[in-house]
């Protein structure tokens, strides 16, 4: 059993799907919780209720990642509700869904903004609260690797994102502190609903998964809580897929 009692994390965009399996299944191992959220309330309240029938402390705070000032007063009131931060999960994404030709700056600012630079404002911030022993998870995508129909902005986020995250593991690791990406295969969340082509995406996944089913976000979870674990101390800025075996197909 992996002991969280005593850990603090916080898991952003944890309204719904990924980020929310992922903050019940650290509280389920102990940790008390803050979900982030900026636009789905009642969803998050929803996390928030999972959360605390489990027994943990749970903290509700709507912020924008992408601004930093939303991003300090969160840390603000993170410090003021708990002192320290043990666990940092950055999940909040977004994008828009087009033709690489049909975009605009504001589409890749926006992408960028959320999927990317987020991080690096979620890390400056929350550094103080941090000690030796403490991890930073980001999630990911197979389009950052991959070329995806209409995935332009949010694969090359991704991908920037999963080049941020090596550069920090080489900064925070003399500091004790672990950094690393979940890249989750096809997941049947809200967000796949706004593809026009998501029963494609889906048919397509099963059928290529050596595993014989889709990835669900439990299963990001539990590579989540596994890194939140001693038994990942050595793992450092890598990306770890969780696909059944979906991306090994080509």
């Amino acid at each position: 059993m992996i002991d969280l009692l005593g850990k603090v994390a916080l898991v952003t965009g944890g309204s719904r799907g990924i980020g929310r399996a992922i903050a019940i299944r650290l509280a389920e191992q102990g940790a008390d919780v803050i979900v982030n959220y900026v636009r789905h309330k009642k969803d998050a309240g929803d996390t928030v209720a999972e959360v605390e029938k489990l027994g943990r402390k749970c903290l509700l705070v709507k912020a924008n990642v992408a601004k930093k000032e939303d991003v300090r007063k969160m840390f603000s009131a993170i410090a003021d509700e708990f002192g320290h931060l043990d666990i940092l999960v950055s999940n909040a994404a977004s994008g828009v869904l087009k033709p690489a030709l049909e975009l605009t700056e504001r589409h890749w600012d926006w992408a960028m903004d959320i999927n990317a630079r987020a991080l690096l404002k979620l890390v400056q911030e929350g550094l103080p609260l941090m000690k030796r022993g403490s991890r930073v998870m980001a999630v990911s995508s197979l389009g950052s690797v991959r070329a995806i129909e209409n995935y332009t902005t949010v694969g090359a986020s991704k991908a920037a994102l999963e080049s941020l995250v090596r550069h920090l593991a080489v900064e925070l690791g003399p500091q004790g502190i672990n950094v690393n990406t979940i890249s989750a295969g096809a997941v049947d969340t809200d967000a796949l609903k706004h593809f026009p082509n998501r029963d494609e995406i889906l048919s397509t996944a099963m059928a290529r998964t050596p595993l014989g089913r889709l990835t669900t976000p439990q299963d990001v979870a539990d590579i989540a809580l596994f890194l939140c674990s001693d038994l990942s101390v050595m793992i450092q800025g890598q990306v770890i897929t969780v696909d059944g075996g979906y991306a090994i197909r080509g």
